[in-house]
């Protein structure tokens, strides 16, 4: 399997597949590149190079017990795209991946960036504060972490079997497969590394990297998302950047690159073309 070695001799699994500008993937909490089949399968036969890691304690990666936060993950993309050398990329990330292309974006700089997305993303900030009242309340998070580190295996097949794909939503059918699919991919990774990822992905605020941000930047979000609330995510995004673009899906849910994957690979080939 192709990996690279961190600077603190972390092992990080990654695809790179086909040739011509490169779109770099950053997946969500607790997943994998896995879970950007449907994208790198649609860019591939575009005639792009398509490129996706697995975060540090997910998927194939190594399972070490630290190094479970933005600084991490943003390190760690920019050694893959160091490593590859990769120029004038376009990075898309979904959920927590979009906080760490945005933190990447500006924790390493424009050089090699060309373009970003953040699709269901969890900036500018997801826990509630002073400053930030829209957000969910601690106790959302703290019941994640008790619920992965008691009963993973149950919580990941609730969450996919529900809110994640808005499954529970009146009319809309389960797709087993997809459930089977995202529970797969979730039990691939380390308990630690996604006990800690909680925080990370809830507790970062983005504000100050959105702001630093002056490439092009597609917000897209569902107007559903159970998961990461559209009013106090998207919206603000897209405000703060110094040349986003938001793009709001009525109805569709966090896992929308899945379930809405015909949908959501036009609209980022539109905006990968412009």
């Amino acid at each position: 399997m192709p990996t690279i070695s961190t600077t603190d001799g972390v092992e990080i699994f990654y695809k790179d597949w086909g040739s011509g500008k490169p779109i770099v993937f950053s997946h969500g909490w607790p997943l994998s590149s896995d879970d950007w089949d449907a994208q790198m399968m649609f860019f591939l036969g575009h005639g792009y190079r398509v490129i996706a890691h697995d975060r540090r304690g997910h998927g194939r990666s190594a399972q070490v017990a630290d190094g479970h936060d933005m600084d991490h993950y943003a390190d760690d993309l920019a050694a893959l795209t160091a490593h590859l050398d990769l120029r004038e990329a376009v990075h898309v990330g979904h959920s927590t991946g979009g906080g760490e292309v945005a933190h990447y974006i500006a924790r390493h700089g424009e050089a090699r960036v060309a373009k970003g997305v953040l699709i269901s993303s969890v900036p500018p900030l997801m826990l509630q504060t002073e400053a930030n009242p829209g957000g969910l309340p601690k106790s959302v998070f703290d019941g994640f972490q008790e619920q992965t580190a008691q009963h993973r295996s149950t919580f990941y097949r609730w969450l996919a079997s529900e809110p994640f794909y808005g499954f529970n939503r009146d009319g809309v059918e389960p797709d087993q497969a997809i459930i089977d699919n995202w529970w797969r991919q979730g039990m691939m990774g380390g308990a630690k590394a996604h006990y800690d990822g909680i925080v990370a992905f809830s507790q970062t605020d983005f504000t100050e990297d959105l702001k630093k941000i002056t490439v092009p930047v597609l917000v897209m979000h569902g107007d559903d998302d159970q998961i990461v609330p559209y009013a106090d995510s998207a919206p603000l995004s897209a405000a703060l950047l110094k040349s986003g673009t938001l793009k709001t899906y009525k109805g569709f849910p966090h896992g929308m690159p899945t379930t809405q994957a015909e949908t959501i690979n036009a609209d980022l080939l539109a905006f990968i073309q412009s």
